[in-house]
């Protein structure tokens, strides 16, 4: 078979500016982009920026032009978590655009992946969490409008439930939302997703593994045409916003096992980065970095036999 490169879109050359000693880990983006492009099988691409209509796709016009406007509630960007600036709207917008560019690409090449992204905590009309707008949530709405795709499932293994994407697609039911997360962790007030599996603190790889099949079982049933993966990285044991206890072998071997059964079934991925808190900073970026490499191994449906249905 041919070699297929992967396409990755990365948002890191625009940056936020935060305050000394803030705790989000705005250096790994590039330092993932570093680890990654030397590696031959990687396509590195920079995110274009989404548009407003497509925002809207997923969050009230009102909120968009907020955020667009520096207009936001000051209440709402504590939520957030970063100080509002032309350069965070930038960054905010690259990254989703980043999520669906690689949605669209996903569903002619077998699978893709953004360097950023994932950003669960966004609800409808506000952000939360570090997180702005909700990329998954818009790219899936996206490709529905354009007719790319109907029916979608979110695995979201941060170990932060994805509260946001849960909310927005509640009552949805083309949209298979699936959080592993941890039980007594943030949000402290949890949604609704269609599949919610919450673990007590300290849970180590055995028990962990085991809930993503779990998980993968009930996306295959589900028979989805695309699924998007946030592949946080924050259950890793010593993450300081974690609480879980993931080795570095465990967390690849579930890397593996939702790449393995997902594409095995010629289902088309999307590859989000997600959490991730770890000191030193660079184990957290070798871990999302490992993500995408576990990816590459397993290849694209140009690798992968098709089957005549899923």
């Amino acid at each position: 078979m041919p070699f297929v490169k992967i396409r990755l879109y990365y948002s890191d050359h625009y940056k936020i500016p935060l305050p000394a000693g803030h705790k989000f880990p705005a250096a790994k983006y590039a330092m993932v982009r570093a680890r990654l492009a030397g590696d031959a099988r990687f396509d590195l691409h920079a995110a274009p920026l989404a548009d407003v209509a497509e925002l809207e796709a997923s969050h009230d016009a009102e909120y968009v032009r907020a955020i667009l406007d520096g207009k936001v509630d000051p209440r709402i960007m504590r939520r957030i978590g970063f100080p509002w600036s032309p350069e965070l709207v930038r960054r905010s917008l690259a990254s989703v655009g980043g999520t669906l560019a690689a949605a669209r690409h996903a569903m002619r090449a077998g699978m893709s992946g953004n360097l950023a992204g994932g950003t669960h905590h966004a609800f409808r009309s506000e952000g939360a969490g570090f997180c702005v707008f909700n990329d998954l949530a818009i790219a899936i709405l996206v490709l529905r409008r354009e007719g790319l795709a109907r029916r979608a499932a979110v695995i979201d293994l941060d170990v932060h439930q994805g509260d946001g994407t849960a909310s927005i697609f509640q009552a949805d039911h083309d949209v298979l939302t699936c959080s592993v997360h941890g039980e007594n962790n943030f949000p402290f007030r949890k949604q609704r997703s269609a599949v919610d599996i919450a673990l007590p603190d300290g849970t180590g790889d055995a028990e962990y593994l085991d809930c993503v099949r779990e998980v993968l079982a009930q996306v295959i049933a589900f028979r989805p045409d695309i699924v998007l993966y946030q592949s946080g990285v924050d259950a890793l044991q010593g993450d300081r916003l974690g609480r879980l206890a993931l080795t570095a072998a465990g967390l690849q071997m579930r890397d593996r096992l939702v790449f393995e059964t997902v594409l095995g079934r010629t289902i088309p991925v999307v590859i989000t980065l997600g959490g991730g808190y770890g000191e030193p900073i660079e184990r957290t970026v070798e871990a999302h970095a490992q993500c995408y490499q576990i990816a590459a191994d397993i290849g694209t449906f140009a690798d992968i036999p098709r089957s005549q249905g899923q």
